[in-house]
């Protein structure tokens, strides 16, 4: 093959969150080596800390034996330096949902990368054709929006833009496999297939709550036990984190300007609040230590 087509084979992740370390995890535990970059020592720590307890919960599923965790742990690389990516066949975004921000390090990867990366976008909904602004060759840009969990979940939408090249895609979707999960592709605007759907279903059920119509545990077990849905959308707003959800309902509404994608006010209240969800122990359920 030649070099555009060529299989990835080292990864790169900015971005050392929730979302970022579940990228890193799946893809050492796919064989593959992984650099993680953040801003600071303390960010690493706390990143270190999720991967480790992570596949020490996956020991226990008996999802990984001890010592493929153990092998997995030491394909990941930990860095503050943002020059240490530069050598990975793709570079995975994966900071706060900001546009400012993700231009930002858009921008600074494109800096560092070599002219045959992949830049991937892990955004639940900015279009990448904002991002890929950034990059000089927006030919090698596209979305992967892994889903939460990582480890766990087996679903990435595979988002193309206008100046994405067959190539790119055909790379992404390979290495996604790889990792052994399902690619699904879809075309490049605000909240790509998943989130156009659930989003409006979720704010539904935050207006019901919020005007009244019937309590938390209700609208919930009435979709758990009435549409066998594993979680209730209440709680699933708490377990995405509602200051992402609402960020992307900012993003779909603007793209769309229809009410239904438009945060309701009691989201906002929430996040100001600091009720964030499971995340901060407290979001429209409280939640323990454990």
């Amino acid at each position: 093959m030649n070099g555009r087509l060529s299989e990835v084979e080292s990864v790169a992740v900015v971005g050392a969150g929730f979302m970022g370390t579940g990228i890193a995890e799946a893809v050492a535990v796919a064989g593959l080596p992984v650099i993680v970059r953040d801003v600071d020592e303390a960010s690493l720590g706390r990143a270190r800390e999720r991967i480790d307890a992570s596949l020490a919960r996956a020991v226990r599923g008996r999802k990984l034996s001890e010592s493929s965790a153990g092998e997995a742990r030491e394909r990941i690389e930990l860095t503050t330096t943002l020059e240490a990516v530069g050598a990975a066949d793709l570079v995975v975004e994966a900071v706060p949902e900001i546009e400012q921000l993700k231009l930002d390090v858009m921008g600074a990867i494109d800096d560092v990368v070599s002219d045959q990366a992949i830049v991937a976008s892990n955004t639940s909904s900015i279009p990448i054709a904002q991002l890929a602004q950034a990059i000089s060759d927006p030919s090698r840009v596209l979305g992967l929006h892994f889903f939460s969990p990582v480890p766990v979940m087996p679903l990435v939408e595979v988002v193309v833009a206008l100046d994405t090249s067959s190539g790119t895609v055909e790379r992404a979707r390979r290495f996604i496999e790889r990792l052994s999960k399902r690619p699904i592709e879809t075309k490049d605007r605000s909240g790509f297939i998943v989130n156009m759907l659930l989003v409006p279903y979720l704010m539904a059920a935050v207006r019901m709550y919020e005007e009244g119509f019937a309590s938390r545990e209700d609208i919930d077990n009435g979709m758990k036990l009435g549409c066998g849905h594993p979680m209730g959308p209440l709680t699933l707003c708490d377990f995405i984190g509602l200051d992402v959800l609402y960020a992307v309902c900012d993003s779909l509404y603007e793209e769309f300007k229809r009410d239904e994608y438009a945060p309701p006010p009691l989201m906002k209240r929430m996040v100001a609040s600091g009720r964030l969800g499971r995340k901060s122990g407290r979001g429209f359920y409280e939640y323990g230590a454990g």
